[in-house]
């Protein structure tokens, strides 16, 4: 096989299973894929690809691929023994990904030095182990396991991308060395806390999604900030924000948010989102010059006239406008476009809909 990336197509892997097959079922794992929880005992999480689909050989079934391959893509696989794969031959490998596998454990990269990119986004363990050598990596997907406690992963230095977006982590912590980062998945989680970021003064992107967050705070040393999102929290006020001059896009939907306030500071900002929230009047943006989308779907918001004041004349550049789902489309179901257009004629969208010329 040439070339130094190697990503197995569909008629690879149906031979491969295919070969699976012929070869015997003693060389096939068999594994109980219900629920989706991890045991503190074995750190396998229990999480699911169906039943009945075809099992990878065991073995080194990656013996025909090159040993200077830069790149490998080994997703859906089923795979459940990372060393059986004898990956320390490829000494040149930048990239390794095992999305959507059965790993229970991470462990038999450690000889990969030269990694740069691994993902082991959706797979079966719990704890964060067996990196200590890749030192060169800059970005790490652990999404979608069982991870509970942020740990090991403080030598990893030169990290850029980070993502832990569903699992179980309850607390930020141990990211105070990791000062390269620009991004930060940390959504779905169980954090009620924004803490310990204070050294991640090069983070440009944080995304806090679907926790359980009561407030704003702890993000005044994030200078360099861009975008923030912290969508489906528990959210009441919108504070904090001061000291992030820099940010250009802020998502605040599905909080209990009940006015717009506290984004004096921020005035690149070019999308806001405050929808679904229990705001019931559109204020404190007119400041906002550089202001392109705003979303504010599903509030309690009924006057046209306060689009009008906010936004007409302060936001030339504000090309779309949410705001379905509130009183005065309820309440102007047939003209509600038109007057939104009328209010704000340099609009190109509304809602989902373009606007004609």
């Amino acid at each position: 096989m040439s070339g130094k990336r190697v990503q197995l197509d569909a008629d690879e892997q149906n031979k491969l299973f295919q070969d699976a097959k012929n070869s015997g079922g003693d060389q096939q794992h068999l594994h109980d894929d219900s629920g989706d929880e991890s045991t503190e005992e074995t750190g396998v999480v229990q999480r699911g690809i169906p039943d009945g689909e075809p099992q990878i050989p065991e073995g080194d079934f990656l013996s025909d691929f090159p040993d200077d391959t830069e790149e490998l893509e080994l997703t859906h696989l089923r795979i459940d023994n990372v060393p059986a794969l004898h990956l320390e031959r490829f000494k040149n490998l930048q990239k390794l990904s095992f999305r959507q596998n059965l790993i229970p454990k991470i462990e038999g990269l450690e000889a990969l030095t030269a990694l740069k990119d691994l993902d082991l986004y959706d797979n079966r363990f719990s704890k964060i182990e067996g990196l200590d050598t890749l030192t060169e990596l800059t970005s790490l997907d652990l999404s979608f396991n069982g991870i509970r406690h942020i740990k090991h992963i403080s030598h990893l230095v030169k990290l850029t991308d980070l993502y832990f977006v569903s699992n179980k982590i309850t607390v930020i912590e141990n990211l105070d060395t990791l000062v390269n980062i620009t991004n930060l998945e940390l959504g779905s989680n169980r954090i009620r806390v924004i803490e310990n970021l204070d050294c991640l003064v090069n983070l440009e992107q944080l995304w806090l999604g679907k926790n359980k967050i009561t407030r704003l705070q702890n993000l005044s040393c994030l200078k360099k900030l861009k975008i923030l999102s912290i969508q489906s929290n528990r959210l009441t006020v919108i504070e904090g924000l001061e000291d992030l001059e820099n940010l250009e896009e802020i998502y605040l939907s599905h909080n209990g948010i009940v006015k717009i306030e506290g984004l004096e500071r921020n005035t690149k900002l070019t999308t806001v989102d405050i929808s679904s929230n229990q705001i019931s009047k559109l204020e404190n943006l007119r400041h906002l010059a550089h202001l392109q989308e705003l979303w504010a779907s599903g509030n309690q918001l009924d006057s046209f006239e306060d689009f009008e004041a906010e936004l007409k004349d302060s936001c030339p550049d504000l090309e779309t406008v949410y705001a379905e789902g509130n009183p005065l489309q309820a309440n102007n179901y047939t003209t509600y476009r038109l007057k939104m257009k009328i209010m704000l004629p340099q609009l190109k969208q509304i809602d989902a809909q373009m606007v004609r010329p």
